[in-house]
């Protein structure tokens, strides 16, 4: 009789599970050797542990790691959490970061949370259910819930890309409204009377547009036109908010700080669609020195952040803690630093 597809005859079985018996069945030794085997090698005979080592081989059994995490209290696991997966401040960091922790023995579990409280509160719980042996978060500002259950977990918390004097544990990153202060005192210095500011994404550009203005504000007096997108900065984005500016907002020159490279990427491509010439009928500030900002035209002036050390410093920070028990330096401020080219 003909079989439907997907129907299950008889004498069809569903693979069986390898576990610890099986391997230990093959290898001619009891459970409780191989568990020991796996856990401690020294504990057995070279000739026990070869055997134990060809029957995994030749099986592909996997050692349940949450149960010798269970035994061990060491689940070898780092949870990381980004806003964005895609986004090059937060990849390049959490390169750096996943590959000095590998180097040391660890593995990463990644999660991306967008820009809403709710969907990180949620993944930490999720995350934290995996009994990792350490977490990473993006900024400082979470919600009271976050912090009840890394409190509660009973882990080292590292918080990358901002610095706070008051962190849940331990911390690398930089002032974010320091940067908005340096991109105004530079606007100020070359002598533009007029500013606005594009910005999209989190509340830390938020802030850093807020410094902008608060600082420009303080120098000179005269209104600073705003455009805020509450979403993830495009190239589409900064190319919409100049068109608001100039349309809208009636901004007929002067500097614009940007609250990411990728929104003053925007900002050239529509003032070259326009016909504006830069920087002399507008200039662009952007944020992040990101990949390409020096071979646009022209160059992009913009804020430089070591995104690379700053991973590499968070897993330095972590494993010193593992090591020891203690960060010798809980808190890094890595800094920042204005790089001026031909587009302010």
């Amino acid at each position: 009789m003909a079989r439907m597809k997907g129907e299950q005859t008889t004498t069809e079985r569903k693979p069986q599970r390898v576990t610890m018996e099986t391997v230990g069945k093959i290898a001619g030794v009891s459970q409780v050797t191989v568990s020991r085997a796996l856990s401690d090698p020294s504990k057995v005979s070279a000739k026990t542990l070869a055997r134990i080592q060809d029957a995994i081989e030749a099986t592909g059994f996997v050692p349940n790691g949450v149960a010798g995490a269970l035994a061990s209290n060491k689940s070898k696991l780092i949870t990381a959490l980004v806003p964005s997966l895609t986004n090059i401040v937060y990849s390049s960091m959490i390169q750096s970061f996943g590959r000095r922790m590998r180097d040391a023995g660890y593995q990463l579990l990644l999660s991306e949370t967008g820009l809403d409280p709710r969907e990180e509160d949620a993944t930490i719980a999720a995350h934290l259910s995996r009994r990792p042996d350490a977490i990473l978060l993006t900024g400082v500002h979470h919600s009271a819930q976050a912090r009840r259950m890394v409190l509660a977990a009973g882990i080292p918390v590292v918080e990358i890309w901002e610095y706070s004097d008051t962190p849940i544990d331990m911390c690398v990153g930089f002032r974010h409204a320091d940067t908005g202060h340096a991109a105004a005192e530079f606007a100020h210095r070359k002598g533009y009377a007029r500013a606005a500011t594009i910005s999209a994404g989190d509340e830390r550009a938020r802030r850093r547009k807020a410094a902008f203005v608060d600082r420009l504000q303080a120098l000179r007096p005269g209104a600073v036109p705003q455009i805020d997108f509450d979403t993830h900065a495009t190239l589409a984005r900064g190319r919409e908010g100049l068109s608001q500016l100039l349309d809208g907002h009636g901004f007929d020159g002067g500097v614009i700080f940007c609250s990411s490279d990728i929104l003053a990427n925007g900002v050239l491509v529509e003032a070259q669609a326009r016909g504006l010439r830069v920087p002399q009928d507008i200039a662009v500030i952007g944020f992040g020195d990101q990949d390409g900002a020096a071979h646009l035209e022209p160059p992009l002036t913009t804020i430089r952040v070591d995104r690379e050390a700053f991973g590499r410093a968070a897993a330095d920070i972590l494993l010193d803690r593992f090591k020891t028990g203690e960060a010798a330096v809980p808190k890094v401020d890595l800094g920042f630093e204005l790089i001026a080219r031909g587009s302010a």
